[in-house]
């Protein structure tokens, strides 16, 4: 068996989720994290200037940026280059995709007041979460669902910005907005169990 090539000079460690993680910050996949990153901007301001020619815009910049999201988490497993840096900074950007697509599209009047609403309190109540986990020493891994819900969302997102170009859309693109809702509920009530169980067990330590 061949073992995967590691870079000289960089750490590889265990974290507390049992992937190898290095502390090396230089890889290709930290760096399409970082050009998904700095398009999020680009993308905002094309979305809010709402004509049809910033809509084209926005739509490319939002769909290479949501969908590069499963690029760059391949490439850091095949090559076996997963960072601490990409283990932090990759979930921040889809969290910052998600939250400038649902805000963009409420100001141009795709998205009731609501979904904003609760998708940025939903996010605020996993951060707070995440943080008292941390100071008891326990990190959970990404669900699947987790995936799923921010794929959806994300694809539900892509097709309302299209919408702008292409009315008829509009309607596939609120299904899975809807559907997206409804994941985001499902995945924050599991986090939350998995979080006491988690909890329960550091307390017993």
């Amino acid at each position: 068996m061949v073992e995967a090539s590691r870079e000289p000079g960089t750490a590889e460690e265990v974290d507390a989720t049992g992937e190898a993680v290095h502390s090396n910050v230089y890889s290709v996949a930290n760096v399409v994290t970082i050009l998904r990153l700095l398009l999020v901007p680009f993308f905002f301001a094309a979305l809010v200037s709402d004509s049809a020619r910033s809509d084209t815009i926005a739509v490319f910049l939002y769909a290479i940026a949501a969908s590069t999201d499963w690029v760059d988490g391949q490439i850091a497993r095949r090559t076996n280059t997963v960072t601490q840096l990409g283990k932090i900074i990759d979930p921040l950007v889809d969290r910052l995709l998600l939250a400038s697509g649902v805000v963009g599209l409420y100001l141009v009047g795709r998205l009731p007041l609501w979904i904003p609403v609760v998708l940025v309190l939903r996010d605020v109540y996993l951060l707070y979460g995440s943080y008292i986990l941390e100071r008891h020493g326990r990190i959970l891994p990404v669900t699947h669902i987790g995936k799923l819900t921010t794929a959806i969302l994300m694809a539900g997102f892509t097709l309302l910005i299209a919408a702008g170009i292409y009315p008829e859309w509009e309607q596939v693109g609120d299904w899975f907005v809807y559907v997206g809702m409804a994941l985001s509920f499902t995945t924050a009530l599991i986090y939350t169990f998995q979080a006491q169980r988690a909890l329960e067990e550091a307390r017993k330590q």
